[in-house]
């Protein structure tokens, strides 16, 4: 039986519906969410089992499937979404592979934005193509460029917003109307802006994508990925794909995220005050020569920011002087700055793109989406913001000496 009654919760807040949506109780009556560690289910009959696989009764009948424990983080992520459905995958990028390659085949053709993580610009660059999708990826913070590419039809539209990892903000809206003319799918990656930050559905998406590595679970401990929208598309198309391909969470994983997820809200707005007060003094710092972060004022896209992000999010994109060398002494003069490719994590972890994430990318390529050798990638965690500062003031310190 449910925690608490589902219409009540329908009326509650974000922060409520986090610790309360789509809980399950077992006859037990625990607390916490149960675990079903389970690889399958057993029948009470063979007619049962056949009935089972002609979808003719329900019932759980093996772990690729269904779980118990998967089903709950499912039911509260669309919840939370505002989504009909979700399914969730194994990692990040399995749900961003799982999107494209259950909903194109040859002969498709995909928009997207050229400011994407690396290995989605691989998927798209790479393996689509090789399988006969035409793919068009542009400059996603060009009105005329989405009205061009778009001007004939598509199957699906891919963007991040913001970006990885300059932080580059597309308008969901205008998109959405220009995808939905001709004819795609619009599916927006929501990782950097999180499902407490930013609302893609009510901003005329049809598929959110997220990697629960990330923010949802929030402490480095697990992997996941998650694909939420319509009930007719998740049903139809996504799950056979998932199901016969294999691309499943684990129900310790899920267990693991649905804990995540009920400090996803504190957790997010601690961190993005962090940034954003972090954000403000980096610009005068010596050694630091370019700043971005969506809630500063100065940055490209700042209004638009404003009206579809309930903040500036949680990471901070900065460039330091003396290139590669300067970024490189910088990174290793942080004391509490950890450097890792991970991002969402409690604990401050800063990259190197250029030599990480988005190396596998040419140099031409980078230039085009202003990944230069001294950007450096900082996603923000919940230490004290002025200890922080300080940290990046070494940092900076040690970029400028680099160049002695």
């Amino acid at each position: 039986m449910p925690y608490t009654d589902p219409t009540f919760l329908a009326s509650c807040r974000t922060g409520t519906r986090l610790l309360h949506d789509a809980r399950h109780r077992t006859e037990h009556g625990e607390t916490s969410d149960a675990i079903f560690p389970t690889s399958g289910f057993v029948y009470d009959s063979a007619e049962q089992a056949e009935a089972t696989f002609e979808g003719t009764i329900q019932h759980l009948q093996y772990s690729r499937y269904g779980n118990p424990t998967v089903d709950a983080l499912q039911d509260r992520l669309a919840l939370l979404e505002g989504a009909e459905a979700c399914q969730t995958t194994s990692t990040g990028m399995g749900a961003v592979s799982c999107a494209l390659l259950a909903h194109l085949k040859a002969g498709d053709r995909i928009v997207a934005s050229s400011a994407l993580f690396g290995s989605t610009h691989w998927l798209l660059d790479s393996l689509l193509p090789s399988y006969g999708i035409e793919t068009v990826m542009i400059d996603g913070t060009n009105p005329a460029a989405w009205e061009e590419a778009l001007s004939r039809p598509a199957k699906a539209v891919l963007i991040e917003t913001p970006s990885n990892p300059m932080l580059d903000v597309l308008d969901i809206r205008h998109i959405a109307t220009l995808a939905h003319k001709a004819g795609a799918l619009f599916m927006v990656d929501n990782v950097f802006a999180t499902p407490v930050g930013q609302k893609p559905l009510e901003l005329g998406a049809d598929v959110v994508i997220y990697s629960c590595t990330k923010h949802i679970d929030g402490q480095g401990r697990v992997m996941g990925g998650a694909i939420l929208g319509s009930q007719k598309w998740i049903t139809e198309t996504l799950q056979p794909f998932v199901r016969n391909t294999g691309n499943t969470l684990s129900p310790f994983n899920a267990w693991v995220l649905s804990k995540g997820l009920e400090t996803l809200q504190l957790r997010v707005e601690a961190m993005a005050r962090n940034a954003a007060r972090i954000a403000d003094v980096l610009g005068d710092l010596p050694g630091i020569t370019a700043v971005r972060y969506p809630g500063r004022k100065d940055h490209p896209q700042a209004k638009l920011a404003h009206t579809q992000m309930s903040n500036g999010g949680t990471l901070i994109a900065f460039t330091v002087a003396n290139g590669k060398k300067g970024a490189f002494a910088c990174l290793n003069a942080f004391q509490l700055i950890a450097i890792s490719n991970n991002l969402g994590d409690a604990r401050s972890l800063a990259t190197h793109p250029a030599t990480t994430t988005h190396r596998k990318l040419t140099q031409e390529q980078r230039n085009a989406l202003g990944i230069t050798d001294g950007s450096i990638r900082f996603s923000v965690g919940l230490e004290d913001a002025e200890d922080l500062i300080a940290d990046i003031r070494r940092g900076a310190e040690a970029a400028l000496r680099a160049g002695r």
